[in-house]
């Protein structure tokens, strides 16, 4: 615990709350008031506008509509029409994003593409380079697109997982094929120079794949000046879709056209209701679709989306950044200054430049690692999560989250902490999500 007290007091809190010219897209959201939601990271609030929309698909173009709907209400269109309005908050062109599956599918469809594309002229090239701490479905995805490739043979495709600039650069040296990068990291929060990273990648020949799960929507992205070759994302964070919402895949329009990804399905074909017994894939960004979409999911995805688009007039992802910067800066002072030394120490990088919308705090032996402590504050009306082994996180979306509740969330944090109420049985047993 540091000897200064607390940087600010709630009513300072709450006079930044007043003046912020983003506070009333809080209003866009259904949020109790005797909680407070730290874990937009994993799961976005639920959009007021989504309930009535589910209704009005459900009951009218479904239910009175029936199948005439895919044309009427457009259904057929709604992949690649949300996919634009995804796009628009990362910097895409339209008709470069298409909605569709998840984050991990599509994965699977860009990676094999980039290794098809390198393949046929820098065949000699096997190298997939990726962070050892990136989230672990990117890892297994390629993990198990190498074994489809390499089959039974003893080489092919390698996965080299790095640490730091150092093993990084040596990596670049070996010429991969493909670099696979998370924007944000899931874990601390670190954001990679997107620009920078791509420009080192392709200048090495190799092509640049990057996953924006925690950044789309949260933070900063233009994602075709960066010079990436491919990207994907999650519908379920930051863009508010709701539990397992569809995500999205970006390829920008110079690699559209050169590989059929290998996903394919009847909807990325070039002429679906032809019933062809072969498969000619899609002009354009179409290609990356495989089955139907899930009418239900597009529609709470697309509510989830307009959300931050509401954002757009007062400043967009930019302002949206801005307040998430100053939202996470005053938790860290707040529970730094009030914790005993040596209980947490901070995970997320100290320069709000480089860290994204969350917060983590790698939690003590004395505390048993953190997780009683997060079981006993969610109990206490503040929602954040645990990952293993000892990291404390918590998101603040900046779309519904207010200075008031970083406040009152870093101090109900301290409060658990120093007056032991962790320290119960109830919060040590180990649930199935954390």
């Amino acid at each position: 615990m540091r000897e200064n007290s607390p940087p600010e007091s709630r009513e300072t809190c709450a006079v930044r709350d007043r003046e912020d010219k983003l506070a009333g897209l809080r209003e866009l959201f259904e949020l109790a008031e005797d909680v407070i939601y730290l874990d937009g990271n994993s799961l976005g609030a639920l959009p007021r506008a989504t309930g009535p929309r589910l209704a009005e698909v459900v009951t009218q173009q479904w239910g009175e509509g029936l199948i005439r709907s895919w044309n009427s209400a457009d259904w057929i269109g709604f992949p690649q029409r949300v996919g634009d309005k995804i796009g628009s908050l990362i910097g895409a062109h339209p008709g470069e994003v298409v909605a569709t599956d998840s984050t991990s599918v599509n994965l699977f469809k860009v990676l094999a593409a980039a290794l098809g594309i390198q393949a046929r002229t820098k065949p000699e090239r096997t190298l997939i380079v990726s962070e050892r701490l990136n989230f672990p479905t990117d890892l297994y995805v390629a993990q198990g697109l190498m074994q489809l490739l390499n089959g039974d043979g003893a080489s092919g495709y390698e996965l080299l997982l790095v640490d730091g600039e150092e093993e990084f650069s040596r990596a670049l040296v070996r010429g991969p094929a493909v670099v696979m990068l998370t924007h944000v990291n899931y874990r601390s929060g670190h954001i990679h120079d997107m620009a920078r990273v791509s420009a080192r990648v392709r200048a090495c020949g190799a092509m640049m794949l990057w996953d924006l799960a925690h950044s789309a929507g949260a933070v900063p992205v233009d994602i075709n000046t960066a010079g990436a070759d491919f990207a994907v994302g999650c519908g379920y964070k930051y863009l508010n879709g709701g539990p397992g919402a569809p995500a999205f895949v970006w390829v920008p329009r110079r690699h559209q056209d050169s590989f059929a990804q290998p996903l394919s399905g009847w909807m990325g074909h070039a002429q679906p209701f032809l019933f062809e017994g072969r498969y000619r894939p899609a002009p354009g960004i179409s290609r990356y679709l495989c089955g139907t979409p899930p009418i239900l999911s597009m529609a709470a995805l697309e509510c989830g989306v307009d959300t931050v688009l509401a954002a757009t007039p007062l400043g967009g992802v930019a302002a949206l950044y801005a307040k998430t910067q100053a939202l996470t800066q005053l938790f860290i002072e707040l529970v730094e200054a009030q914790v005993p030394t040596g209980m947490l120490e901070l995970a997320s990088p100290r320069d709000a430049q480089l860290r994204g919308c969350q917060v983590s705090f790698a939690a003590s032996a004395d505390l048993e690692h953190g997780y009683p402590v997060m079981q006993a504050l969610i109990a206490s009306g503040v929602i954040g999560d645990f990952r293993a082994p000892n990291l404390l996180r918590f998101g603040f979306a900046p779309l519904y989250t207010r200075f008031v509740d970083a406040y009152d969330a870093a101090l109900a944090l301290v409060r658990v902490i120093n007056d032991g109420s962790w320290n119960r049985a109830q919060y040590r047993n180990q649930a199935a999500v954390t």
